[in-house]
């Protein structure tokens, strides 16, 4: 104990030596005087006990009191991920086999989770991501396709493939600047590749000519009519005995009047919808919007979330 009480007075006569000075603001001298008493209390010394002050050097001192504590044993960070071993490798392999079985019979939210096992097993392989990108994108899933396309190139900067499909990803977002930048590193990579070169020709086109959907609210009819979500949605309503007796109250005129005369009242034998006739036909929309939240509320968010502009598809494009 004693080499412990030699290095605590021998820091409290420092700290003593440093409030003589002077050179210490009245804060700074506040808060070594209460470090002095608190180190005075703790080890049971104070500046008169001359018998502690021997002729060694701080850092001796130091080393003699601490000499008797065990150095703490170093401790090694692994931040290497770690690799999968052979029967993993397989194992994942096959995942994405059959992601890509999948992906050639439209099944595309079976090929998302296919991937995403094999993701869980390795996910060091740029592969893996740059497929559920483009299962993403069947699902009308941009925002996660872009996302993977940034995990891919990541992992494998010169990986053409992961480039075409965030090209793809953002022109389906309407983001044709940002498309051409990937579509040029994505021809870099791969020059030859025919598909690259068409679709940076037509998303440049984008960029210079205004949507032709700007006036409908952003709508994209064919876009729509291309997202195989959206249609199996549309599929799964029709089939549905409240859609069809919906639709068919519509067709028939129960909720009014729909034809041109009767919509604007200004033909010579038209006659306007009557108020009540408008809440119907209305009524009959909202009721019919709730039937398309209910069967497919995912999509619908991203429907309402991103407006959709034609894009060359990538349906016949092979999964690696």
């Amino acid at each position: 104990m004693t080499d412990t009480k030699r290095l605590a007075f021998s820091i409290i006569q420092f700290l003593h030596d440093q409030l003589q000075s002077g050179d210490l603001s009245s804060d700074a001298q506040e808060s070594l005087e209460v470090a002095v008493q608190c180190l005075e209390t703790a080890f049971e010394v104070s500046t008169n006990d001359q018998n502690l002050a021997v002729p060694q050097t701080l850092p001796e001192i130091f080393t003699a009191a601490t000499s008797q504590y065990p150095a703490p044993p170093e401790v090694k960070i692994d931040t290497s991920p770690d690799t999968p071993t052979e029967e993993e490798i397989a194992e994942a392999e096959q995942l994405k086999t059959d992601g890509n079985d999948q992906m050639k019979v439209e099944n595309f939210q079976a090929a998302v989770e296919f991937y995403s096992k094999a993701i869980v097993i390795n996910p060091q392989n740029a592969v893996y991501y740059c497929n559920r990108a483009a299962a993403y994108s069947k699902l009308g899933n941009y925002a996660g396709a872009v996302q993977d396309c940034e995990l891919a190139i990541g992992i494998d900067p010169n990986y053409s493939k992961a480039y075409g499909r965030m090209g793809l990803a953002l022109a389906s977002l309407n983001k044709h600047t940002e498309a051409v930048s990937y579509y040029k590193k994505a021809l870099e990579l791969d020059p030859d590749n025919e598909t690259y070169k068409s679709n940076l020709k037509i998303a440049e086109q984008k960029m210079e000519t205004p949507s032709p959907t700007a006036g409908m609210g952003g709508v994209d009819l064919a876009g729509l009519l291309s997202n195989p979500g959206f249609m199996n949605m549309a599929s799964s309503l029709m089939n549905n005995p409240q859609v069809q007796q919906l639709m068919s109250g519509m067709m028939s005129g129960a909720y009014g009047p729909m034809g041109a005369a009767g919509a604007t009242g200004g033909g010579a034998g038209g006659a306007a919808a009557g108020p009540g006739d408008i809440s119907g036909l209305i009524q009959a929309g909202q009721q019919f919007a709730q039937q398309m939240q209910q069967q497919n509320p995912e999509l619908i968010e991203q429907l309402r979330s991103q407006i959709r502009s034609r894009t060359p598809s990538a349906s016949n494009e092979e999964q690696p």
